[in-house]
């Protein structure tokens, strides 16, 4: 047995959960009137109601006991401070710092100073984009973005731009792309200009295959004035000056990025120029401002009245106590559709892991598969399998109080399928087959505005990390994605060459020897 699972308050847990057997969420209630105030809380301007969970008091004291055994709190405080978190990379997780003020230290060396003037010369960008004193070919005012990268440097910029839609007046659109699919790129472009279009590439390396090979296809079809001296049709965020400029992006155009951001919290830093773009720089330092209050509580609540810690703790007590192998993200806000998969990165590869920090092997299970979509086009597809369903799939519902448009009829028939939705998985119909007692939380926002959405997201990356310090694994690492792309590195010579492919497994060889078949060259 691992420390974790012979630990007093693992142990404890475990034979608390029996107490659950047959438990029903309603008794809770039935007992309790006040029940919805002891397991709610609020920050800042959101709600968390926890009080329809198979968790009683007796349940939270736990849970809290066994993160103070396993040291979180010092281990938050680690985090904030710039030490070296991220164990395997010798690295700090300092995506905090992007969003704060204070000074934080890195080997000695103050980080602030960078962050601010990366910002300064965000403002001044986007500044110039967006009222056309920095325009295409001939001076011609920029009228769309294209985004080119893959995981963190598009599904979380993507996310912001889509749910903060109505702060982009004014402003250029902004599109991305991601898949190396050729198909994605040449749709976008169909309906662009060349002359009026800007094209930001982010990579850290700036040698990521798919972000590079669709950086490509875009330059190409811009024409030679992308590369012309003083062009300002070709932008970069990353780290590799050098092979920035061999690309064709001029020095002055390339946004810099750090090697203590980990890809999946690539938002916060310059890797969120297209958002900024999109809504302006002041409402995208309020994003960043929403996320450092989210900082702040999580810094100074106490763990009973903290946000990201009880969310992580109620995710700990179904994965590892009652065995539910996925948690449903249901925003009912067509705003915040692309938020599911913008935690999907956020969380699985965070926690996709089967080694703890030391190496150890774990005995416990980690992450979850974390799915979902907006209400309520959910509830007509997968909500049958929430309610009749013969697996517990715990749930977050997230609605928004006021909405970003003036149609008070619609928004008051989308909120009442929010509550109606929590209340029939929790009481169910036993009469006419629906078991109920099935677990959700449900999370509140007074109005989507850029700052509650920093506040959201950066609620469930303290979540995740909480999830981490308890299991005693690497939040910040992802070494799984690594080997399917060396593993295509070694293989996508095979394709592209003629002739039969031998070298690999019978089914790989089968694979590439049919699609070489049926290939039109």
């Amino acid at each position: 047995m691992s420390t974790l699972t012979s630990s007093r308050t693992w142990l404890a847990l475990k034979s608390h959960r029996e107490q659950f057997a047959g438990a029903r969420m309603t008794d809770l209630f039935a007992a309790d009137a006040n029940r919805f105030d002891k397991f709610s809380l609020q920050a800042g301007s959101l709600l968390l109601d926890y009080s329809k969970n198979l968790a009683s008091a007796e349940t939270m004291q736990l849970l809290m006991a066994l993160a103070r055994e396993r040291q979180l709190g010092n281990e938050i405080q680690r985090l904030l401070t710039g030490d070296k978190i991220n164990t395997s990379e010798d690295r700090a997780a300092l995506h905090t710092a992007l969003r704060g003020s204070a000074p934080v230290m890195v080997d000695g060396n103050d980080v602030m100073p960078e962050v601010k003037a990366t910002l300064a010369q965000m403002r001044e960008f986007c500044n110039g984009v967006r009222d056309g004193s920095i325009g295409g070919p001939g001076g011609r005012r920029f009228t769309d973005v294209i985004n080119v990268g893959i995981g963190g440097s598009h599904l979380g910029p993507a996310l912001a731009t889509t749910a903060l839609a109505t702060y982009g007046k004014g402003g250029p659109r902004v599109h991305y792309v991601s898949n190396v699919d050729a198909g994605a790129v040449e749709r976008l472009l169909e309906g662009l200009d060349p002359a009026t279009t800007l094209a930001i590439v982010e990579s850290k390396t700036f040698s990521t295959i798919e972000t590079l090979t669709n950086a490509t296809i875009v330059r190409e079809w811009m024409g030679p004035s992308a590369r012309a001296p003083g062009s300002n049709q070709l932008v970069a965020v990353t780290a590799n000056v050098r092979l920035a400029g061999e690309f064709g992006v001029a020095p002055a155009h390339v946004f810099p990025c750090w090697d203590w951001v980990g890809g999946r919290y690539s938002l916060w830093s310059a890797m969120g120029l297209p958002v900024a773009l999109g809504i302006g720089m002041d409402n995208f330092e309020a994003l960043l401002h929403g996320a450092h209050e989210m900082d702040a509580h999580f810094r100074d609540a106490p763990f009973e009245r903290s946000m990201p810690v009880i969310l992580a703790l109620l995710g700990i007590w179904y994965n590892d106590f009652f065995g539910a192998a996925s948690h449903a993200i249901l925003p009912y806000d067509e705003s915040l559709a692309l938020l599911p998969a913008h935690l999907q990165q956020l969380d699985m590869e965070s926690s996709g892991k089967q080694l703890t920090r030391d190496g150890d092997a774990v005995d416990y299970d980690t992450g979850m598969i974390i799915w979902g979509a907006t209400g309520t086009n959910a509830q007509h597809s997968f909500f049958q399998l929430l309610h009749q369903g013969t697996r517990l799939v715990p749930a977050d519902f997230i609605a928004v109080c006021k909405p970003q448009h003036t149609n008070t009829k619609s928004h008051a028939i989308l909120l009442a399928n929010f509550l109606a939705q929590t209340a029939a998985l929790m009481n169910g119909a036993l009469k006419d087959g629906f078991p109920g007692n099935r677990p959700s939380n449900s999370i509140l926002v007074q109005q989507l505005t850029p700052h509650t959405l920093g506040m959201l997201i950066a609620l469930y990356e303290h979540k995740v990390f909480v999830q981490n310090t308890i299991w005693g694994i690497n939040a910040f690492d992802q070494p799984g994605v690594e080997l399917g792309k060396r593993l295509a590195t070694s293989i996508l010579p095979e394709v592209e060459a003629a002739g039969a492919v031998t070298a690999y497994d019978a089914s790989t060889n089968g694979l590439v020897n049919f699609i070489k078949a049926h290939q039109t060259r």
